[in-house]
């Protein structure tokens, strides 16, 4: 089994910065893809940054230049630096692991309020 956890969210001004961190653990396999999610309430969840395996990055239009993601694969750590935060921006944001070789893992999330 897979666990993911989460770190790093709060509450933050608009126009601030905030710093999120999944660490994994358990069977990991290192050729992987990462990816952050949110949920805000009453919405789908949706992909807000994804990085694969050869580190090749994806992001949702509505970050880019904002935000960005990084993994540590020694540690097999991702990382979601938001910057020039937006009340929309506000929302649980989920860690998703996923090996190469298939399946799919989810943290339990961390909550982002961005508000003044």
């Amino acid at each position: 089994q897979v666990q993911l956890v989460e770190s790093g969210g709060g509450l933050v001004q608009p126009g601030g910065s905030l710093r999120l961190s999944c660490a994994a653990s358990g069977n990991i396999f290192t050729s992987n893809s990462m990816g952050w999610y949110r949920q805000a309430p009453g919405k789908q969840r949706e992909l807000v940054a994804a990085i694969t395996s050869g580190d090749s990055t994806h992001y949702a239009e509505s970050v880019k230049g904002r935000f960005t993601i990084s993994r540590d694969n020694t540690k097999v750590t991702a990382y979601l630096q938001m910057n020039g935060l937006k009340p929309e921006d506000t929302a649980v944001y989920s860690c998703n692991y996923r090996p190469n070789i298939g399946g799919s893992y989810w943290g339990q999330g961390t909550q982002v309020t961005v508000s003044s």
